[in-house]
């Protein structure tokens, strides 16, 4: 049985792993830390990592990325593997999530669906094809509480196809004050924000005539929920380590 301490558990994200969790045979959430300290019953929160008394094996975070120096820090103190489901890191933190990975197992993705995932690979294949011939262009639509925007997910997109062209592209995310033509060395991103939309995605490839098009398209948050568990199951007892999305693709 893996014993997980879950960070951020009296969130959306948070209630939907709570939930998922208990439906899973081989894990179990033992501890929660959040700033609401409401138990539901299930197991005890605390507002202070620090403060957790039970033994744990993983740490999933779908919290704030404000609290990921002391996640950090506990994970480390501690040797025990940490998952990172928190999106709208900064440039620093995602350094204090390589520097971590050099002591304990660190998994991180900005999107931890894998349907998401096999998407990145697609297109990657996609533009090494269509670079010299089409524009690429990136759509992401969310509801109208996220914050961050563009989407942590389109950033990953947009960097994974600078990863395979032999070109590399600048990022333009508005174009309303950029009176000229579009360049061909741009990928444009594009935030749409409303309703209750979980998470969409599109990839637009457009050429001379015709429009290559790959999206995704979650229906709801338990996809993400899922492959946080996944993503828990498969660092447990992993060698330090940055470790992704991609690996549980390929394992």
């Amino acid at each position: 049985m893996i014993k997980i301490l879950l960070s951020g558990c009296n969130g959306k994200m948070g209630q939907v792993i709570s939930r998922l969790a208990l439906d899973t045979e081989d894990m179990q959430i033992v501890a929660g830390c959040d700033i609401n300290t409401t138990s539901h019953g299930n197991y005890p929160v605390y507002k202070n990592i620090n403060e957790v008394k039970e033994s744990v094996d993983v740490i999933i975070d779908f919290s704030n990325p404000n609290a990921l120096d002391s996640l950090l820090e506990y994970s480390t103190a501690k040797k025990i593997p940490i998952v990172i489901a928190t999106t709208g890191l900064s440039n620093e933190n995602i350094k204090a999530l390589k520097d971590a990975s050099k002591k304990v197992p660190v998994f991180f993705s900005a999107n931890m669906s894998l349907g998401v995932n096999l998407l990145i690979d697609l297109v990657k294949k996609a533009a090494k094809v269509l670079e010299n011939n089409f524009d690429i262009e990136i759509v992401e639509k969310h509801h109208n509480q996220k914050i961050d925007a563009p989407s942590g997910t389109a950033l990953a997109i947009a960097d994974a196809l600078n990863e395979v062209l032999e070109e590399k592209k600048e990022y333009i995310y508005d174009r309303h004050s950029r009176r000229k033509k579009r360049s061909k060395k741009e990928i444009g991103i594009h935030a749409v924000r409303g309703g209750t939309i979980v998470g969409e995605h599109s990839v637009i490839f457009a050429g001379n005539d015709e429009i290559i098009e790959i999206n995704h398209k979650a229906m709801s948050k338990e996809i993400f929920g899922v492959g946080a568990l996944r993503a828990a199951k498969f660092i447990y007892n992993k060698a330090p380590g940055l470790y992704g999305m991609n690996d549980i693709i390929k394992d």
